[in-house]
């Protein structure tokens, strides 16, 4: 089994690729006021997903 985790800044924590790709998008995509980049990650499992390797995902996408 395969589990994703989507991964975003912090609010309050600067995006300069954001900032970039939004300066980009300026006169080419309407309608959005702001871009956030983030990471995925895609946890294989060893087994069955179980609560605990719930967790242990999580546990992860908390510490990233």
């Amino acid at each position: 089994p395969t589990i994703v985790v989507d991964v975003m800044p912090k609010a309050e924590l600067l995006d300069p690729q954001g900032k970039a790709v939004s300066g980009a998008f300026a006169g080419w995509v309407e309608g959005f006021s702001q871009v956030r980049i983030g990471k995925r990650f895609e946890l294989t499992g060893d087994g069955e997903v179980t609560d605990e390797l719930l967790a242990e995902a999580r546990r992860v996408a908390e510490d990233v």
